[in-house]
């Protein structure tokens, strides 16, 4: 958010208007710097932030991140929306000889201290997209970070929201749930890259960037899995939109454009067109009480700090964001590319920021405008098709041609990327290294998208969907210690190594079966016992027609109405709400699992259906806590003389 200084939601019309008035004196300010030409020019530089999620010893979110950053007591680090998230930041470096291996080096040595740091916690940090371990209950407000901003943020959207967030996604699988705050968002963790340009170019490099986003894309997903879900190989495009969009439902066709956007056109002139869209486009949500008049610094000759400016446009996540900034003094313009994922490994992050720092720089050189060479609406379907689909989409090249993305890639996207990393003089072993990685991914296939799909499939052995996505983070994590490129990975395997520690499931959630058969409480009762024989289940959950939980049918209940020969004879017509039990003891997914057999034990009850807001979400019975027990039993015998051991995975 801008420079993450203290700010506040804006409530009333006077604070709008301050803040409005110090916003707008900011672009008529960037507009002099302009005509001026006050802001830097014959320099490129490169920079990044790296987003990162905390792990806890059985591989789900550890809600640690202000402790840690306490033990770091380093500038690098910093806070983000999620207390199981941290983000450092690198410095910049200027785009020529070895920046790139420098760069990975940094997030090496960076990387290396957060983890140390969390090791004396009890924690781990994980590269990837989207942790796959993490569950809905994760996302509560107890999970978000403790400092003004988030919570002003929180409040902004949701109020302009005017209701919960839903969140639809399909692929593979199917995502469909509402959410009431923001900490949907907390779920995505990227890589974020930054590439400054000239003034005079930037509507130019822009449009480049833009054109080359959705080839750069399919070849780095790693976001595959949400909740368990297996929906695009790059979740977090559609989870971000959603989690992020205030928009209402209108009652007639109109166009409204979301604050997560790809943009809806070219840039003709400057970055001053994208700034004065997004002021007109999108209200402001929040502001500060630190932002000073710039007009002072201009007639100084200095450039000013623009932090109304800033702050506002931390509020629009554009994927190709154009950012204003100072350093030492001087004024300079850079483009944030936002939709790289984290992970899997610095190596791979460092290779996708080739491939983008490539493909400008060679494209940049061309005297052809990009705008002849493709057409917007190709360049933003590229980028949409990208995230579903990743390097199984089809993609259209600069010669208006469909072809699939990895045949693109390979033949014309890495060679041209090649050229434009040799053309600005970087190190020849860097370019060499970089672009290895990436011919190497692209041309098998496996992406930490395609890593993680195949993983999944791997494990399904493994009783139990917490148990699947916890060895799955576990192998994650691993790998990225031994360092090697995603493409190189093992696929994840079930085995002492990479099982979650089965005594510390402690949430329902984590337990409870979510593929439910229901019936509805005027159906008839023989589909409830037909129900029952075929999916062999013992309990049937019954919903009045808004989908309320009403009732249970038990299997139980079911022997006692045949017993008294109530279905006897062909013409009977008995409703399920004759046999329903309505007095129902419920527990919502968040209760602990020692709760939940204490509450079962006291009322002499086989099953529990897990509910919230009055709508069914999982049922969690007996037999899943005997299928706990036995796995417990089963671990237990298999490491009873096994030698210990000391790795942070089996330390509990």
């Amino acid at each position: 958010m801008g420079e993450k200084s203290d700010v506040l939601q804006v409530e009333d019309t006077e604070q709008l208007r301050l803040f409005m008035k110090s916003l707008l004196q900011d672009v008529c300010a960037l507009e002099t710097m302009l005509d001026r030409g006050m802001i830097e020019s014959g320099i490129r530089r490169i920079g990044a932030e790296q987003e990162l999620a905390l792990v806890d010893r059985t591989w789900h979110p550890a809600p640690l991140s202000m402790p840690i950053l306490q033990d770091l007591d380093d500038p690098a680090f910093t806070t983000e929306l999620g207390k199981f998230n941290i983000e450092f930041n690198l410095e910049p470096l200027v785009f020529a000889t070895n920046c790139l291996s420098a760069m990975q080096a940094r997030i090496d040595a960076l990387l290396a201290k957060l983890r140390e740091a969390a090791a004396r916690h009890r924690a781990d940090a994980v590269l990837t997209g989207i942790l796959p371990s993490l569950h809905k209950s994760d996302l509560g407000l107890h999970n978000m970070t403790e400092l003004p901003r988030y919570r002003a943020l929180n409040d902004a959207l949701g109020k302009l929201r005017g209701g919960p967030y839903e969140l639809r996604i399909m692929g593979t699988d199917e995502l469909n749930i509402r959410h009431s705050t923001v900490m949907l968002e907390a779920c995505n963790t990227s890589f974020q890259v930054h590439f400054q340009t000239d003034p005079a170019e930037f509507a130019r490099m822009y449009n480049i960037a833009q054109a080359v986003s959705g080839f750069v894309l399919a070849a780095a997903t790693n976001s595959p899995l949400l909740f368990g879900r297996r929906l695009w190989r790059e979740t977090r495009i559609a989870l971000f939109l959603q989690s992020l969009d205030t928009r209402q439902v209108s009652t007639h066709v109109r166009d409204t454009s979301p604050r997560v956007s790809f943009g809806n056109r070219w840039v003709d002139q400057s970055v001053l067109e994208i700034f004065r869209e997004d002021i007109a486009r999108f209200r402001v949500l929040i502001g500060t009480g630190d932002h000073p008049d710039p007009m002072p610094y201009l007639e100084r000759g200095e450039a000013p700090p623009l932090k109304a400016l800033l702050l506002h446009n931390s509020t629009v996540y554009r994927w190709n964001r154009p950012c204003y900034g100072t350093k030492d003094g001087v004024a300079h313009l850079r483009i944030e590319n936002r939709y790289l994922p984290a992970g899997p490994t610095p190596a791979d992050e460092v290779a996708n920021a080739a491939l983008w720092f490539g493909l400008m720089s060679a494209i940049a050189r061309d005297e052809r405008d990009i705008r002849e060479r493709i057409a917007f609406d190709d360049v933003k379907s590229n980028f949409l098709a990208a995230a579903r689909q990743g390097l199984d989409a089809q993609l259209v090249d600069f010669d208006g041609n469909t072809r699939p993305a990895r045949d693109l890639i390979l033949s014309e996207v890495l060679p041209l990327a090649r050229s434009g990393l040799e053309q600005a003089e970087l190190d020849s072993k860097d370019v060499a290294r970089y672009m290895g990685i990436l011919t190497e991914r692209v041309d098998s296939g496996r992406t930490g998208s395609s890593w993680a799909i195949r993983s999944l499939a791997n494990l399904k052995q493994t009783p139990g969907i917490d148990d699947r996505l916890g060895a799955l983070t576990a192998a994650m994590v691993a790998e990225e210690r031994r360092g090697r490129p995603v493409h190189e990975w093992d696929l994840a395997e079930p085995g002492p190594r990479h099982e979650t520690i089965l005594s510390r499931i402690t949430r329902v959630e984590q337990i409870m079966t979510t593929d439910l058969f229901t019936v509805n409480q005027d159906e008839l009762i023989d589909l409830v016992a037909n129900v029952m024989d075929w999916q062999h289940i013992r309990h049937v959950p019954v919903e009045d027609n808004d989908h309320r939980l009403v009732g249970l049918v038990t299997h139980r209940s079911l022997l006692r109405v045949l017993g008294r020969g109530m279905l006897e004879g062909k013409n009977h017509t008995l409703p399920v709400s004759a046999i329903m039990h309505t007095d129902l003891i419920t527990v919502p997914p968040e209760e602990s699992t020692r709760r939940a057999i204490e509450i079962m034990r006291a009322n002499r009850i086989a099953c529990l259906p897990v509910v919230r807001h009055g709508k069914l979400v999982g049922i969690v019975t007996e037999r899943d806590f005997l299928q706990i027990a036995g796995r417990l039993l089963d671990r237990a015998f298999e490491t009873e003389d096994a030698p210990v051991d000391e790795t942070p995975s089996n330390q509990e």
